[in-house]
């Protein structure tokens, strides 16, 4: 019986062109993977949600929890093993399609509009900006009552970052048309926006109104409130002619 390995021939037996050989196309692929670009993540590669119907049955009862597991994946998504992906190359209506999701599996949760109003609307990209601001605008009108201090944000966020005081009062207006449990603090947003963009005449009418409903009890902020209404007149008093 042939012992194993004894047809094998001796390396040195090897003819230096062979080993010559190998030792090129060893380097050649040494070099041609340093020279690789790291792999880079693909942001439209976020996949459309399921739909909520086929996530409830997946939930097992449980869709909060399904809700909270999602939002684990969702924020994970970013920030994949060796690979990070900058806010603005995420694709924000896909996003917001994620965000919306969430919200559907778990109605009385607010964390899918913490991410919206106050991590992906940080992103410097207007029109980004804009899509998460819109999400939480129209999430705020199916619960106003429960969702009003989101809105709060993104009026913030539409008047000092993106410079938009239409579309601020807009947000303001509708806490205050629909909001009915909000505060009176969130619900008098749209007086101060007028104040500030020079609508006097308006925010006048509006403080004039607000003092004159009975809506407002506490005695101090009926003071803070008279005191802006008195300013705002006498900002409209023309200054006395200087003497001669």
């Amino acid at each position: 019986m042939a012992r194993f390995g004894q047809d094998e021939r001796a390396l040195d037996a090897v003819p230096r062109g062979v080993w010559l050989a190998l030792a090129i196309a060893l380097f050649a692929q040494i070099g041609w993977q340093v020279t690789q670009p790291k792999p880079v993540a693909s942001a439209a590669a976020l996949e459309v949600p399921l739909p909520t119907a086929v996530l409830r049955v997946a939930g097992a009862g449980e869709p909060a929890v399904l809700a909270h597991l999602l939002t684990l994946y969702l924020q994970a998504y970013d920030n994949q093993p060796g690979i990070s992906i900058p806010f603005n190359d995420l694709d924000y209506p896909r996003v917001a399609q994620w965000l919306e999701t969430l919200l559907a599996l778990d109605p009385a949760g607010h964390y899918p509009l913490l991410l919206a109003a106050q991590v992906y609307s940080q992103v410097p990209d207007p029109a980004r900006q804009r899509v998460m601001l819109d999400f939480v605008h129209r999430q705020f009108l199916r619960d106003p009552d429960r969702r009003w201090r989101w809105l709060t944000h993104v009026v913030i966020m539409a008047k000092h970052r993106l410079k938009d005081d239409a579309l601020a009062l807009a947000y303001a207006r509708d806490i205050t048309r629909y909001a009915k449990a909000a505060p009176n603090w969130a619900r008098q947003m749209q007086i101060f926006i007028l104040e500030d963009i020079g609508e006097l005449e308006s925010a006048k009418i509006l403080l004039g109104g607000l003092l004159d409903s009975g809506e407002v009890t506490d005695e101090r902020e009926i003071y803070f409130l008279a005191g802006r209404l008195d300013a705002i007149k006498n900002a409209e008093k023309p200054s006395p002619a200087p003497r001669k």
